[in-house]
Order: C-alpha cells, then structure tokens, then sequence
C-alpha cells in the first residue's frame, strides 16, 4: 500500500511504462477467458477506462470471482504497450486487492445507459457515469479558466456576503436565514426581527453585485464567483434555487467595455471547453447534441452581433414565428424570443443593449434620452440569456431619484450611495451565470443535470 497510486489518466498517457505501478479505481466490466481475465477501471480522472489483465496466478486473484461492476480495486502491475485498438497502454496485473465490494444484483449502474429521470434518483452515484463524469471535470475545467482569464487581465477575486440584509436587489425571491426558533418565529414581524441573530431579517443572497461594486471602486477590477440563492416556487429546466454565478465589476468602465469584457470571457470558456476539454466535450457531442460543433463554432469564430433593444423587438414583430409571448416596446424579452434571435435570425450569439428603464433595476445607468438604461444580455443559441449586465448609475442625484421613483427603502442604501458622494467613477459590471455556461458547452438541457447535487422547488434530497 506504501507505492504512490497511478492514476488511469497517467496511465493511459504511458507514465512509468516498463515499471511497477499501483492503479486503483472502478470496476466498470469484468470478462473472463481461460486462465485470466480481462477488467476494465476507471477513476474518474478521465473518460476512458484502463484494461488490465489479470493472470490466474498473480495474488489476490481468488477475489475475481468478487469483482462485479462498482466494485473499487487497486491492481499492481506493469505498464506494457497495448497490442488492442483504443489505448495505447495496458495494465498486466501482478497483484489484486479487493478494496470495496459492490452487489451486482443491487448495484444500479449497469452496463448500458439510463436516463437522466433515473440518474436524478441516485445522484450520489451518478458522477461515475460517463455522461456525468464527464461534466463535472468539464465544469471543474472551466471553473479554473474563469479564475485564469480574470488573473491574466489583473482583476481581483474577492468574496462578497452569501448572508444579506437586503433584499434590494430585485433579482428574485429570497430565502430568509433565521436563528428563531420555531415559536419565536410565530412573532409579529417587527419583534421577530429584533430577536433574531442579526436585529434584522436576514436572506440567502441573489447577487454579490451591490458588494463587489464598492469593492471594484477601490480596488479597480474584482470579480466574485460563487453560489446565489433564488426561492422562485418554479418546477422547470431552467430554474434551481441554488447556483453558481460569475460577477465582474470594473471602475473606470461604460458598456461597450462591459461588453467587450462579456464578449471575450464567453469565446475564452467555450474555448477551454471545445480545445482543452476535447475527450469529454467529444462525449457530448457524439451521444447529447452533435450540433455542438457548429454551435460553439459561432461563438468562437464570428463576432457578437450587438443590437438595441428597439431593433430587436422590430425583428421579433416582423418575424413569421409564432410567439407564445407577445413582442412590443417595454415587453421583456421570452426565452423563446432571444432563441430566435440567436438560432434563427442571426445564427450566432447576439448582445442586447439599450433596454427600457421600466423592465430593469434600479442601479443601471440611465441613458440620455430618459426612457432607457445602458443595459446589456448576451443572448446565445440553445441557452437564451447567459450573461447580464450594465453600465451603473455613478451620478448620485440620478440613482437618489430612481430610488424614490420606485419606493424603495432609501435607508436600506445609504452605504451603496456613499460610494456615488466620495469620488464617484463610470463603472459597469455583469453576471453569468456558471450552470448556463456548462448547459451552453455540453448540450444538456435541464439545469438539475449541470450540478452535482441540484437543489429545486420541492426537492432536498443528497
């Protein structure tokens, strides 16, 4: 047990071939032939399994017998050339332990493939399919391509309050965080609240925005990554109540740099996805949506198209489709809306800009004309909108007066508007959100299926 563990990745690439190594993993098929039998592990490291030949002979052979699919093993062996198609190594078995045994008659992962409906019921085991294997590295890969790409351009990662006392942002429901018990929880609201841990009522937050701009207004460029919280009693394939997003903020900084920044940080992931990614993304493309290619093609290859929103909405009234939602100035564009902008009409990623006031938050930066906001989504085939942001409202009479306008708690922002009275800068910022972006370059369409352990309207379990 003291020699250093070889993963099948390693493997695989002929790492210490012609010497003793120690591979452990899976057992994803065992078959036998006289006087030896053939395995095939894995564990996790990559998409391809490693065959090993085990010898009747070698120690430890009695337990193959023991040996049926789920089944964890560490195999001692040599790493020799492999005369078979497929690989370029194989694993000649001097030793075999039986480190876990799993019940082939309870085991629920067989040989062939189940669907996504079953896997969701055992998502404790799912990860060692392929399918879901597969995604997770992805979505590992691309979590450390989001750090790199803001290295490399000098912004700073920092981490804003998953607790909030707000609920300013408007981007949702929000789920209330209490130290109460269940009877105090019963008092009138006022009350509750002052016997709470905080004095206040307290949420899960929806966005680290409103922290990370104070943050960018002295530090220049942040950016904040990590899961949000939304309590919307929605049961579909887009929504979760926790997720992951991605959050830049930059001072000095209008919407064309937004999205420029939002343009150059989505070509740089699926980058990462289609080139760095090739085995598993290859996975995707061969048994979930074989049009990826061409897909992430034209987000690689071509450029954004950027239309105001004013132009959008005349090509959706002037188009022959058959719109569920009805298309019109100050309507919020559907889903179905943005997919045909991006599928149909312009076949590649579009960015939206210019919206009306009315249909967007407060702190988006007003545009001279009174009636719109310097607001942009990045609209993309097959997803809708996987990006959002804007220009903020820098000028503090202009964001003072948008406040009042809506009747929005001015106490509630006396921090966020002393960053618009000491030294007040343009600044502009956008979310992404991560479990989008792992849908968008796997092709999988139900969010629940892009995260390891979904949490959704009626559902807890794992």
């Amino acid at each position: 047990m003291s020699m250093r563990r070889t993963t099948v990745q390693a493997a695989l690439k002929g790492v210490g071939s012609g010497a003793e190594a120690r591979v452990m993993g899976w057992v994803r098929t065992r078959r036998d032939a006289k006087g030896f039998s053939f395995l095939e592990i894995n564990d996790g490291s990559c998409l391809t399994n490693l065959q090993v030949i085990v010898d009747a002979g070698v120690q430890g052979a009695d337990v193959l017998k023991d040996l049926g699919t789920g089944a964890a093993v560490a195999v001692t062996g040599e790493l020799v050339p492999s005369p078979g198609k497929g690989q370029r190594f194989e694993l000649r078995a001097t030793g075999l332990e039986l480190l876990g045994a799993a019940d082939p008659e309870a085991y629920p992962l067989q040989k062939k493939r189940h669907s996504d409906e079953f896997l969701r019921t055992i998502a404790h085991l799912r990860p060692r399919t392929n399918k879901y294997g597969a995604m997770l590295r992805l979505r590992s890969a691309l979590g450390q391509a989001v750090h790199a790409f803001f290295a490399a351009r000098g912004f700073a990662w920092v981490q804003t309050p998953i607790i909030t006392g707000s609920d300013c942002e408007g981007a949702g429901e929000m789920f209330r965080v209490t130290a109460l018990s269940d009877a105090e929880a019963c008092l009138p609201p006022g009350e509750r609240a002052a016997r709470d841990f905080f004095g206040k009522d307290a949420y899960l937050t929806v966005s680290g925005q409103l922290s990370a701009e104070p943050l960018a207004l002295a530090l220049g460029q942040v950016y904040t990554f990590g899961p949000t919280f939304r309590a919307e009693h929605s049961d579909t394939s887009r929504h979760a109540a926790e997720f992951w997003m991605l959050e830049p903020e930059m001072a000095f900084a209008d919407l064309d740099d937004d999205m420029d920044l939002g343009e150059a940080l989505l070509k740089h992931l699926v980058g990462v996805a289609v080139n760095d990614c090739a085995e598993d993304f290859g996975l995707f493309v061969k048994y979930v949506d074989p049009s990826l290619p061409e897909t992430l093609g034209a987000i690689l290859e071509q450029p954004f198209v950027r239309l105001p929103y004013a132009e959008a909405v005349d090509i959706l009234s002037r188009a022959e489709a058959k719109f569920q939602f009805p298309v019109g100035f100050g309507c919020d564009l559907q889903s179905e809306h943005e997919r045909y902008l991006t599928e149909k009409h312009f076949k590649r990623p579009v960015v939206v800009y210019d919206y009306p006031k009315e249909i967007k938050a407060f702190y988006m930066r007003q545009n001279d004309d009174g009636q719109t906001v310097a607001a942009m989504d990045v609209l993309v085939p097959g997803i809708g909108e996987i990006i959002g942001g804007s220009a903020r409202e820098e000028r503090l009479d202009v964001l003072t007066a948008r406040i009042r306008e809506l009747s929005l708690p001015m106490e509630s922002y006396w921090w966020y508007l002393d960053t618009r009275r000491f030294g007040t800068v343009p600044h502009a910022g956008f979310g992404l959100g991560f479990e989008r972006l792992v849908m968008l370059v796997t092709g999988i369409g139900n969010i629940r299926d892009v995260m390891a352990f979904a949490r959704t309207w009626r559902h807890l379990e794992f």
